[in-house]
Parts: structure tokens; C-alpha cells; sequence
């Protein structure tokens, strides 16, 4: 009886050991892990990397899954040769996929030069027109390189190979704005998904596209970081929009001491009143967010 009492012990003090073991290793589940043990996590070949690239007051988001290189805006005329260097430095030759949300100069200035430098396979746009000289170029350009072209909407989705997918969620037809189209709400809004992992890209969607993509389906907005609409304009990020979204972070695009005050303090106060943690490229260079699907993380230029 003494041995077996012995043993008993022996076989309660290891399993109490397995148990505090294994609670320790378990715990990380989904969420981001703090900045810099993130950054050694996931950094080194992560799957998926996001590049919300510092071209002063303009857009261009660059993603890089294992297969594929795609290109979200292009920035303004005044960075174009800032963007072809930045692209050129990450050893990009090709782009898969360039993506202009929306023909305003801002998202749509560097195209010239992207299809000058890069070979570009294939483009998609919202399908909405203008009558700028840049926008008139744009599809010139297109058309004599014959890069395949297509216009996309919401519902649709555009594969970037490894398991990595951008979900279109606007615009729709009728266009905001009727026959006078709403540029920046008719903006190419789309949600990057890579596992457990997501971003919310909104081109300069403001209101009222946030309006019709609540009413489509608020869940289906939930993302892990957000793009900041619109440059972190005061017409963009309503408080439903934020709500529905959720995101963790907020990642701001945007040119130092711009003449449109973006961001604006009111949407910043909304961030800050959310517990969004805000990144921006006019303060803190482009900002790079690298993910497994599991863990993800945001690291700074400067």
C-alpha cells in the first residue's frame, strides 16, 4: 500500500507539471502578439506582406503573397519617380494585378510610370470615367501595351494566388451620384484576406459608401486593420463603419502638412476613442504589415 500511495503522488505531481506546461505554450491563439515579438515571428518569408508605401498625399498600397505582386493606386504625378524607386527596390520587374480604386490624380498620377518601368499582366478600375488628361493617358497606355483590363464590383473577388483573396465589397451599380458619379464614394473598396488575418483597403470611400456597405452586410466588414478612407478625411470612418469594422489598427496614407487637414483631429478622436492604434506614412515613412494568418505585424519606416 505504501508504493502505490508513491506512485500516485508521482503520477499527480508530473500531470500538474503538463497542465502548467501546457498552458503556457497555448496561449497565443489568433491575437497579434506585441510589436516587436510579432515582427520575429512572422517577418522572416511571412506569407503575406502589405506595403502602404510613403508617396506624400496620395495612395499605393503594395501586396506581395508568394506568388503574386499587386499594386492598390499609384500616387500622385509629384511621386512618381519615388514610387518606380521604392517598387524597384523590393526587386519588383512585374506586377500582377494593378488595382486603381478610383481616376482621381491622387490614386492615379504614377500609372504612367508603373506601365513605363514594370510589366504589368493585368488592371482592374470601378468602371467610372473622367475626363483628365491623366485618366485619358491611363487608358491609352492600357490599350496599346494590350494589358488586359476589367472592371470589378462588389461580390466579386480577385485571387492573389496563395491562398490570399481581395474581397470586392464596392462599388455597385447605380453608381453614387447618379449620372454625375460620386468619385471618391464610387471608390474600389475591397477586403484582403489571408487566414484568420484581414485588411480593410478603402481607396477615398466616404460616407455614404460606408452607408451602402452596412446596409449590404455590417459582418461582413469585420477586418483586423483598416486603410484609413480617404486619407483619414473627416467624411470618412463613421462611427458604424468603425463599429462593423473593428479593426486593431489604422493605417493612414498621407502627405506631410497637406492643404486638406488630414487627418482630421475628429476622426483621429474616433480612433483614439475606439482604441485604434494609429500608423501614418507622412509621420512614420511606409508602414509594412507582414502576417502568417495568424499573427501579424506593423513596423515603420522611421
Amino acid at each position: 500500500m505504501k508504493k502505490l500511495r508513491t506512485y500516485s503522488w508521482l503520477i499527480i505531481a508530473v500531470t500538474m507539471i503538463l497542465l502548467i506546461f501546457t498552458a503556457g505554450c497555448g496561449g497565443a491563439g489568433n491575437a497579434a502578439l506585441p510589436e516587436s515579438k510579432a515582427t520575429s515571428a512572422v517577418a522572416s518569408g511571412a506569407p503575406l506582406t502589405v506595403k502602404v508605401l510613403d508617396v506624400g498625399q496620395g495612395d499605393a498600397i503594395l501586396i506581395r503573397t508568394k506568388e503574386q505582386v499587386a499594386l492598390i493606386d499609384t500616387g500622385d504625378v509629384p511621386a512618381r519617380d519615388k514610387l518606380v524607386s521604392m517598387l524597384k527596390s523590393q526587386g519588383i520587374s512585374t506586377i500582377d494585378k494593378l488595382i486603381i480604386t478610383h481616376p482621381h490624380a491622387d490614386h492615379i498620377g504614377g500609372a504612367a510610370v508603373v506601365f513605363e518601368n514594370f510589366t504589368v499582366k493585368q488592371v482592374y478600375d470601378s468602371g467610372q470615367k473622367t475626363t483628365s488628361n491623366l485618366y485619358k493617358q491611363y487608358l491609352t497606355q492600357i490599350q496599346r501595351k494590350k494589358i488586359p483590363f476589367a472592371v470589378v464590383s462588389a461580390g466579386e473577388m480577385i485571387d492573389l494566388g496563395s491562398s490570399t483573396v481581395l474581397k470586392v465589397l464596392a462599388p455597385e451599380q447605380p453608381f453614387i451620384g447618379g449620372s454625375e458619379p460620386d468619385l471618391n464614394n464610387n471608390s474600389i473598396v475591397a477586403k484582403l484576406v489571408y487566414g484568420n488575418f484581414s485588411m480593410m483597403l478603402t481607396g477615398d470611400a466616404e460616407r455614404e459608401s460606408e452607408e451602402r456597405m452596412l446596409k449590404k452586410g455590417a459582418a461582413a466588414l469585420t477586418s483586423t486593420v483598416l486603410k484609413s478612407g480617404h486619407h483619414g478625411s473627416k467624411t470618412s470612418s463613421s462611427l458604424p463603419f468603425l463599429q462593423a469594422v473593428s479593426p486593431e489598427a489604422a493605417l493612414i496614407s498621407l502627405g506631410a502638412n497637406n492643404d486638406y487637414h488630414h487627418p482630421h483631429p475628429s476622426t483621429l478622436k474616433k480612433y483614439n476613442e475606439k482604441k485604434i492604434k494609429v500608423y501614418r506614412t507622412d509621420i512614420e515613412g511606409t508602414l509594412t504589415v507582414t502576417t502568417d494568418g495568424k499573427t501579424y505585424a506593423i513596423t515603420k519606416e522611421r
